[in-house]
């Protein structure tokens, strides 16, 4: 049996920040009190003056693995995002070959019981002729099938009316949208090339603007509202999305929306100094959408803050703007840039907590998980808010090599994580510890 106590912590859970003691008994939380007396082979940590808050729980990643693991695997990717306090991640399906089949899908849990730092979940693909596949997906065990509803390539991308009804109308899990009308990217870009002979990443933006966002999301809430379908849009990017979801609590709502980390801290001024590192799709777009995003998150019409960490190699950025891929690494990076929204006083720790860690868990009925509760998975991260972190080459963990992050000074630091009760990782160790025994979420659906 392995014991840790976490002494003098401020623990930020359920709307609240609490100064309390806690331990962890093997994978759990044993108990949260006032004073917690350590036994004698008892591992004690001396929180004082730091916070403990629940693992995030990263609804989107892109881990690469299989078939582009020149860009990331699953324990590289995992390992970065353990090192950035994200202890459970689900995994997008647009990988080599694309995960369309519940055996596809099966096989990349095989590899992430054997590679993961960290606790995983599989989204299934849609395509337009897989609906027996969607059909197959067990909610208890399967996170959601995702439909690229515009911007994507080869069987992953869905326009066919017929198909979207359906999937809509009969998929057992959560849809999980990423909304781009590419018949719009293609009239904007026709535009741009009639007016210049080169398109550079400041079009970007234009290409793939408010109104190619607004046709397609509009369209997943449409189909969602007459199925009555539970539908979760990933990365919303503008302001005039926002009008499509409704401010509240996140319980009892079938239609929910998400914002990204970098469309939360970049905005279009940014391309000049950081040109491809940053282009990702949806792009980023103006300083008022940014802000948008930030108010909406105030709002509650944003539930859920989530990375789509994306990386792709240092040389595949660096080419001209057309021929360089869409996406960026997040995931060491995300909760810092969030908490340094929090040192600013754009947001509170309390509400990055719900938006990162509650509201995944419940709108996934994830089980046990995202909240410091006894008898919940202990999955931690103790964070000093008054320290700092800057990002160096040396200390980047991502299998790419690169960080748009890079020599940005954060006025927060992440101490130690927690995976099931085991200390995954230490900021005084590099490399981080050994991998933690991990496991496949579950849901409670």
């Amino acid at each position: 049996m392995t014991t840790t106590v976490i002494k003098n912590a401020q623990i930020v859970n359920e709307g609240e920040v609490i100064q309390a003691d806690l331990r962890i008994v093997n994978q759990r939380i044993d108990k949260i009190a006032t004073d917690i007396t350590a036994k004698q082979n008892d591992i004690v940590i001396d929180a004082k003056g730091c916070y403990l808050i629940p693992g995030m729980i990263d609804d989107q990643v892109h881990f690469r693995e299989p078939g582009l693991t020149q860009k990331g695997t699953i324990a590289s990717e995992s390992r970065a995002a353990v090192a950035g306090g994200i202890t459970s991640y689900m995994e997008m399906p647009n990988v080599n070959p694309a995960t369309t089949t519940i055996e596809a899908l099966e096989q990349k849990y095989a590899i992430a019981a054997e590679k993961s730092h960290a606790n995983y979940a599989f989204y299934l693909g849609a395509t337009e002729d897989n609906l027996e596949q969607i059909k197959r997906l067990d909610p208890s065990r399967h996170c959601g099938v995702k439909v690229f509803m515009g911007a994507s390539t080869g069987d992953l991308l869905v326009e066919a009316p017929h198909a979207l009804d359906a999937i809509f109308r009969d998929a057992p899990t959560l849809i999980v949208t990423h909304c781009e009308s590419s018949p719009i990217i293609a009239e904007n870009t026709k535009a741009l090339l009639e007016k210049k002979s080169t398109l550079t990443i400041e079009d970007h933006p234009i290409q793939r603007d408010t109104k190619a966002c607004y046709a397609s999301s509009s369209y997943a809430v449409g189909l969602a509202k007459k199925y009555q379908s539970q539908l979760h849009v990933l990365h919303i990017t503008t302001a005039k999305e926002l009008d499509l979801f409704a401010a509240g609590p996140i319980e009892n709502k079938h239609i929910t929306a998400e914002a990204c980390v970098h469309h939360l801290w970049f905005c279009d001024q940014d391309y000049a100094r950081l040109g491809n590192f940053i282009k990702c799709n949806p792009a980023i777009k103006t300083q008022a959408d940014r802000d948008a995003l930030i108010q909406a998150l105030h709002s509650n019409k944003i539930d859920i803050i989530a990375t789509d960490h994306a990386p792709h190699t240092l040389a595949e950025k660096q080419v001209e703007f057309a021929k360089a891929p869409a996406g960026l690494p997040l995931v060491q990076h995300a909760l810092l840039t969030l908490f340094e929204h929090v040192n600013q006083g754009r947001l509170s720790l309390p509400q990055v907590v719900e938006k990162t860690a509650h509201n995944p868990a419940k709108r996934y009925a994830i089980a046990e998980r995202g909240y410091i509760r006894e008898g919940y998975f202990a999955d931690l991260v103790l964070v000093d808010m008054a320290d700092s972190t800057l990002v160096t080459q040396d200390n980047t963990l991502y299998k790419c090599g690169w960080t748009p992050f890079l020599s940005t000074h954060f006025s927060a630091k992440i101490l130690s994580t927690w995976v099931n009760g085991q200390q995954a990782y230490q900021a005084q160790q590099m490399p981080i510890s050994s991998k933690p025994e991990v496991m496949p979420l579950s849901f409670n659906r």
